[in-house]
């Protein structure tokens, strides 16, 4: 069982930064690939970045590519996005999950979520 906690929402303006992070319980946090997904108001969930278990391998949605970063920290057990670059459309909330498969931008795939962080980018 992996337990997932979002922050570092906020309101940011347009072309600004946010780095959000999702902490980790469980001793197997290494072993799992992760993804940020994010959903706004109206919309489907959608997927935005992923990272393999050790780090070595990032993915990202053509929609924050060069914009977003993800990366984690095995030893923390902490996975983060750094944003850059913020739009007015970038505003969701946004979730981590966790996945036993492969990386995926599949919503169904992934095994755990946590209860997502708000991000609202004004113009």
């Amino acid at each position: 069982q992996v337990q997932l906690v979002e922050s570092g929402g906020g309101l940011v303006q347009a072309g600004g930064s946010l780095r959000l992070s999702c902490a980790a319980s469980g001793r197997t946090f290494s072993t799992y690939n992760m993804g940020w997904f994010r959903q706004a108001p109206g919309k489907e969930r959608e997927f935005g970045a992923a990272v393999t278990f050790g780090g070595s391998s990032t993915y990202y949605a053509d929609s924050v590519k060069g914009r977003f970063t993800i990366s984690r920290d095995n030893v923390k057990n902490t996975v983060y996005l750094k944003m850059n670059s913020l739009k007015p459309e970038d505003t969701a909330v946004y979730y981590c999950a966790a996945t036993f498969r492969g990386v995926t931008g599949r919503t169904r795939d992934y095994n755990y979520w946590g209860q997502g962080t708000q991000v609202t980018v004004s113009s």
